[in-house]
């Protein structure tokens, strides 16, 4: 699916989607980790049936992983959040939508009847953010997500080379020319209504030049305090890399954490979720429920995760790439293949529900071997 969404989308849009924070340390180490852990199958026993269903935040689901938020999700395909909304639906897990999302609350909320979580980018002007919560919660939103890794903006170099701007791309030589030879997206996009940000406030704080000042250094852990005060419903911390952070998520209200590293579009040169979340999962104990995301592109990088003691895994690239390569049914298609290779991984590995994957089913390769 990713080739195909290269195929599919010019260089700035490219960009976006698969590009990282300045030298793409960590986007490279996110996938290298995987390489260092090897599968220690238990030996054979009854498969036939395979129960990959798991409870995340209260709520039962049949897989063991959910849609992540990601910002501006109209870059790959002009349908955005309404079409992941959709194939979310259809397989039965949630779905995050960001605070840059394209698509109002609202418009999500009316796609499926999944739980939907609202991510949190979290900027000094707080009457923005009270009214974009108190609009996910007239929306029917279940969740909210807090990121902590996003205080200021990162600086992304791909994303700078290939000319990525918002609303409308900018038209120089080489832009129109890559438009020419991607001329489905190119035509949708002309075609669509503006990309912007409809859930942070008037239409003038909408583009992504503005967005980015608003990545002002204010985050800290007392707003967490402030969002309890704001939503009844879980929440969710997300961009955990510290044992010592978990736990103070943990006793200041959080009900989950997400070991994250932004999928290596913030800084640089820090580890991989996989390598840390043993760490943390060891920390937190049963006090909150541990999800991860970061580099997830397998089935079996799944079961490694739950192995590891994560209860479910966030996904953002990956049903990214079948956003770009064809909307909806191409979410849907991503879904289905990484549901397929986890029930593959389980079953080879002799467990027959989720609750069975355990860290002696795993080990650290050895080096030189």
């Amino acid at each position: 699916m990713a080739r195909r969404a290269r195929r599919r989308l010019p260089s700035a849009a490219w960009a976006y989607l698969e590009g990282g924070a300045e030298d793409e340390y960590t986007l490279r180490r996110n996938r290298a980790a995987f390489d260092e852990l090897e599968f220690l199958p238990e030996a054979p026993g009854d498969v036939r049936e395979i129960d990959t269903g798991t409870t995340v935040l209260g709520i039962h689901q049949p897989l063991p992983f959910v849609l992540s938020p990601v910002g501006a999700p109209r870059m790959v395909h002009h349908e955005g959040e309404v079409a992941v909304a959709r194939a979310a639906r259809h397989a039965g897990i949630p779905y995050g939508i960001s605070t840059l999302a394209n698509t109002s609350v609202e418009e999500v909320a009316a796609q499926t009847d999944t739980p939907l979580w609202f991510q949190l980018y979290l900027w000094s002007d707080r009457e923005v953010i009270r009214g974009a919560i108190e609009r996910a919660r007239r929306a029917g939103f279940h969740a909210l997500v807090l990121n902590i890794d996003t205080n200021v903006r990162s600086k992304r170099e791909r994303e700078k080379h290939a000319g990525l701007s918002l609303p409308r791309p900018q038209l120089t030589l080489p832009s129109f020319l890559d438009g020419a030879l991607h001329p489905y997206w190119s035509w949708h996009l002309l075609t669509s209504e503006l990309i912007t940000f409809p859930n942070i406030g008037p239409d003038d704080r909408r583009s992504l030049d503005v967005v980015a000042d608003l990545f002002d250094g204010t985050v800290c852990w007392n707003d967490l305090k402030w969002i309890r005060e704001q939503w009844e419903g879980p929440v969710v911390v997300k961009g955990v890399l510290r044992p010592e952070e978990a736990v103070r998520a943990a006793g200041a209200g959080a009900d989950a954490i997400v070991v994250s590293n932004h999928g290596g579009r913030q800084l640089d040169h820090v580890p991989a979720t996989i390598d840390v979340l043993p760490g943390i999962v060891e920390a937190v104990g049963d006090r909150v429920e541990v999800l991860v995301d970061s580099g997830f592109r397998r089935g079996s990088d799944i079961a490694a995760a739950l192995a590891l003691g994560a209860r479910a895994v966030l996904l953002g690239r990956a049903h990214l790439y079948g956003l770009a390569a064809a909307g909806e049914a191409g979410v849907r298609h991503c879904i289905d293949i990484l549901a397929h290779e986890l029930t593959v991984t389980m079953g080879l590995c002799g467990v027959r529900s989720v609750s069975e994957l355990s860290p002696d089913l795993l080990r650290r390769r050895v080096p030189g071997t």
